[in-house]
C-alpha cells in the first residue's frame, strides 16, 4: 500500500495543473494508495475524512487557490489534540512507498520525515517548474521567497519525477549551482490526458455564428494574456470577425491587469466571453464548439491545455519554447517564437482565414495519441518501485 499526500488538493477549490495532477492520481492508484493529509489542528498527518474526498470528487473549479477548512473539522483537531487523542487518529501503520504530487508548503515539509518514518520503501515527488526562479517578475513575491527552500527540501526524497525535460533540466540545473554532490535522481514523466468522446470532423457550429477562439487557463503573469488580448484588438480592429473565450480563475496577485484589461474591451464591444473557472462538462463543450485554441504561455512545466486541445482534434496556437514546444511537438500545433501579440495576431488571422490549413492542423491533432492517465500513474510507481530507499 502507498501513502497519496493531498493536503493541499483536498482542501482547495483550484484545479491549477498541480490538482489536476494530484486528483488524477488518487483516481487511478484506487485503493493501491491511502490518501493523507497534515492536519494542521489535530497536529498529526491522518486519513482523508469523507467531506475531504467529496471536495477530491468536484469537477468545478473555484476562484481561490487558498485551502479552506470545514469549522467543525477545526474544532474537532484541536479537542482531538487538546484531549490527548492524537494518537488514536493519526495515521498509523507502514506503507511501501510515499508519493508527494504537491507543491508542499514549509509546514508540511517540516512534518514530511515524520510521515517518512511509517514508509519502508521509496518516497518520491513530482516537480512541476522552476518558473518563480526563472521569472520571478511575473511570478508572487511570496512564492518567489519560498520556491529556493521548497527546491532544498525536495533532496529528502528518493526520486523525483519532473513532468517534462525542461523541467527535470531546470531542477537538477539548480542543484548543480548550489553544489548539491548526492542529489536524488530524477527523470522526466510526462502528464497524461483524460480520454474523450469520439472527436467530430469539424467544430460544432457556436450559438454566436462567429468563429470562437478559445484559451483556457489561470488569469495571471506568464500566461502571457496581455499579448493574446493585444492582437485580438489588433485583429478586431482590422475587422476580422470572431469571439475569443477565455476560462480559468484569476491570479490576485499577477492577473489583475489582464483582467482589467478583458472588461475594458468587453465595454467597448469586443465579442469576448471569459467565463472565470469552470467544470469539466463545460470545458469540453467549449473544446467543441471552437475553431482552434490559443496558450500564449511563456513559461510552463509541461502545458497541459495544449495536449488537451490535440485531444479534442483542436489545432493550437502556443510556443516553440521549453516544455509548452515539447507538448507540442508531433503535429496539430502552431509554434510561435517569439509569443508576442504581432505573433499570436499573425497566427491567429492566418488560421481564421484558411480553412485548408485549419483542417490540415486538425487532422495532425487526430492523428497524435497521448498517454492516459492511467498510463501516466503506472509508469510512475513503476519507476518508484525501481528506487532504492536512500
Amino acid at each position: 500500500m502507498l501513502l497519496l499526500d493531498l493536503t493541499h488538493t483536498s482542501h482547495t477549490q483550484a484545479r491549477t495543473g498541480v490538482q489536476r495532477v494530484a486528483r488524477a492520481l488518487q483516481q487511478n492508484l484506487g485503493t493501491g494508495a491511502t490518501t493523507v493529509t497534515r492536519d494542521p489542528f489535530l497536529g498529526a498527518w491522518r486519513v482523508l475524512e469523507s467531506w475531504e474526498l467529496a471536495n477530491l470528487a468536484k469537477s468545478q473549479g473555484g476562484p481561490k487557490r487558498g485551502t479552506q477548512w470545514q469549522t467543525l473539522a477545526k474544532w474537532r483537531g484541536r479537542w482531538r489534540r487538546v484531549t490527548g487523542r492524537t494518537a488514536s487518529h493519526a495515521l498509523r501503520g507502514e506503507y511501501d512507498g510515499l508519493i508527494e504530487p504537491e507543491l508542499f508548503s514549509a509546514k508540511v515539509a517540516r512534518d514530511l520525515p515524520r510521515l517518512g518514518l511509517q514508509v519502508r520503501g521509496p518516497r518520491i515527488a513530482v516537480f512541476f517548474d522552476a518558473v518563480a526562479l526563472r521569472f520571478p517578475e511575473l511570478t508572487p513575491p511570496g512564492t518567489v521567497a519560498w520556491f529556493p527552500n521548497y527546491l532544498r527540501e525536495l533532496l529528502i526524497f528518493d526520486g523525483i519525477a519532473a513532468i517534462s525535460e525542461d523541467s527535470r533540466e531546470s531542477l537538477t540545473g539548480y542543484w548543480r549551482w548550489l553544489g548539491v554532490t548526492r542529489p536524488p535522481p530524477v527523470t522526466a514523466i510526462p502528464l497524461g490526458v483524460d480520454g474523450v468522446n469520439p472527436v467530430p470532423d469539424a467544430p460544432i457550429p457556436p450559438a454566436s455564428g462567429r468563429p470562437v477562439v478559445l484559451c483556457l487557463g489561470t488569469l495571471e503573469g506568464r500566461k502571457n494574456h496581455g499579448a493574446l488580448l493585444a492582437a485580438c484588438e489588433q485583429l478586431w480592429t482590422r475587422g476580422r470577425d470572431f469571439e475569443l473565450r477565455l476560462i480559468g480563475h484569476v491570479n490576485a496577485e499577477t492577473g489583475g491587469g489582464a483582467l482589467a484589461r478583458v472588461r475594458a474591451l468587453q465595454a467597448a464591444g469586443r465579442p469576448l466571453r471569459y467565463d472565470g473557472p469552470a467544470d469539466d462538462g463545460e470545458i469540453a463543450r467549449a473544446y467543441a464548439t471552437c475553431a482552434f485554441t490559443v496558450y500564449p504561455s511563456i513559461i510552463e512545466g509541461f502545458g497541459l491545455p495544449i495536449i488537451e486541445s490535440l485531444k479534442h482534434g483542436k489545432p493550437c496556437i502556443c510556443s516553440a519554447r521549453g516544455a509548452v514546444g515539447e507538448s507540442a511537438r508531433g503535429g496539430g500545433c502552431l509554434v510561435l517564437d517569439p509569443v508576442d501579440s504581432p505573433g499570436l495576431a499573425g497566427a491567429m488571422d492566418r488560421l481564421l482565414g484558411s480553412p485548408a490549413e485549419l483542417s490540415a492542423l486538425a487532422a495532425a491533432a487526430r492523428g497524435r495519441v497521448f498517454k492516459t492517465w492511467s498510463d501516466y500513474t503506472r509508469e510512475l510507481v513503476t519507476w518508484m518501485q525501481s528506487l532504492p530507499r536512500r
